[in-house]
């Protein structure tokens, strides 16, 4: 049995703790089944934004008219634009290998491994041992129990990379992050989308606000069905068929697409490895257990990014494997902190938040609220944003700033400020001390948390 220093299972996140412990000399293995370079790489962020980028600008496009300009789409290249996502990935892909091609001490193991008993992992037969493991291991699509679904052909956010041909219709199980920003995408480029929630919105964790107006806007584009529940999938012909019942009234009806996209959410891939088998605790839903310096319930055993369930995004997996890289090999005593953890939506609007929502801030705080349209600044005016808002939420005797949301044109962008000031001493003060462009959408922000009603 080969014994190793370090076992990383995972080359997403993953691979901060490869490179450090390669450059200390450390004998390293890496264990993952692929794709290289983990799901931001390959099936996330990075291919999605690729698709919504173009679904953006002929979107902008399309309702250039409220500037007062007429513009025509002629014709939209879908297999074009499928493929200069696909070649942006295998040129990354190959630049990791490349890299990893050059390394001493390391072995790649490209399958799918499982513990067979404490530290040790068994691939394809082989069993290796480490000294320290690191769970990156991920998550996969939620496949929910609907009756019939196991034979049809789905679509989920990782196999629709792989289309060819652009669906003339699609329903989007899943009104999510997943399902709108998808669903923005195939309706861009000519596809007839249907969306259907079984939540009362989509979105469901966004302010109530935010959720409306995003159900209104892609509402003119798309149709949405809120509290609908799917019940069983039916394949006819070329087509496929859904029996839903309304979550309020109990009326079942039925739609038909051609195509189908599950996006009801993510599970942990540690029931894969098998984790038990090493003594690692995992909680009811299937993510492995952690403390705040990101250790399991077995010692010298860590996790982060998907595989720990915290939040599912690439940004906190790297933050969390900074964390854990800097304890490890140099005994930082770091705590990972998630007060001021941000995420956007690539719909159309945008949406990003960080921090509580009102709901959750009036549960323990004495507020104010704030909130502004992009049309109170003279950049939002110059777009005619006439929807676009931010809202913030502050404790009212020390004026930190609990919560911020932005439903509207670069909401990802506009956020990091807020971001950024609630990461050093978190009070309305941050934002006020910088001087802010005239004009410009950054004034959005600034406005935004002067404007605090008591409420």
């Amino acid at each position: 049995m080969k014994t190793y220093d370090v076992i990383v299972v995972g080359s997403g996140s993953g691979m901060f703790i490869i490179d450090e412990a390669i450059d200390r000399g450390l004998k390293v293995a890496l264990v993952d089944k692929g794709p290289f370079g983990g799901t931001c790489l390959n099936t996330g962020c990075i291919p999605s934004k690729m698709l919504i980028y173009p679904a953006d600008r002929i979107t902008e496009i399309q309702e250039a008219s409220k500037l007062g300009i007429e513009a025509e789409i002629k014709s939209v290249d879908f297999t074009s634009i499928m493929q200069r996502m696909k070649k942006g990935i295998k040129e990354s892909q190959n630049q990791m290998r490349h890299a990893l091609s050059h390394a001493e001490n390391l072995d790649f193991y490209e399958s799918e491994g499982h513990f067979v008993a404490d530290y040790t992992i068994e691939i394809d037969g082989e069993a290796i041992k480490g000294d320290k493991i690191f769970l990156a291991s991920g998550s996969r699509p939620f496949i929910p129990p609907i009756k019939g679904l196991d034979s049809v052909e789905y679509l989920t956010n990782e196999t629709l990379l792989q289309l060819k041909e652009l669906p003339e219709s699609l329903i989007i199980i899943g009104g999510g992050y997943i399902g709108v920003e998808f669903g923005h995408f195939f309706a861009a480029m000519g596809t007839k989308v249907t969306i259907l929630e079984m939540m009362e919105s989509l979105i469901p964790n966004e302010e109530p606000e935010i959720r409306e107006l995003l159900k209104e806007q892609l509402g003119r584009r798309m149709d949405i069905y809120t509290n609908t529940q799917a019940e069983e999938v039916t394949q006819e012909g070329g087509r496929i068929k859904v029996a839903v019942k309304d979550g309020k009234t109990g009326k079942r009806k039925e739609f038909t697409a051609q195509r189908i996209l599950i996006a009801v959410g993510r599970r942990s891939n540690a029931d894969l490895l098998e984790v038990e088998n090493t003594g690692v605790e995992i909680d009811k839903h299937g993510f492995v257990k952690v403390n705040e310096y990101l250790e399991t319930s077995k010692k010298n055993i860590f996790a982060f990014g998907d595989a720990n369930g915290q939040y599912m995004f690439t940004h906190v997996a790297n933050r969390e494997a900074l964390i854990v890289a800097q304890n490890v090999f140099y005994d930082a005593g770091l705590k990972m902190d998630y007060i001021a953890i941000p995420h956007a939506v690539y719909s159309h609007p945008q949406v990003a938040s960080v921090g509580l929502t009102e709901a959750q801030a009036r549960k323990d705080n004495d507020i104010s609220v704030g909130k502004v349209n992009y049309m109170d600044t003279a950049k939002g005016e110059a777009m005619m944003e006439k929807e676009g808002f931010a809202k913030a939420i502050v404790e009212k005797n020390s004026s930190r700033i609990l919560g911020f949301h932005i439903i509207g044109p670069y909401a990802p962008v506009l956020i990091q400020e807020v971001v950024n000031a609630m990461t050093s001493k978190g009070n309305v003060d941050e934002i006020n001390n910088g001087i802010h462009i005239h004009p410009a959408l950054s004034e959005l922000i600034q406005i935004t948390v002067n404007s605090l009603e008591e409420s």
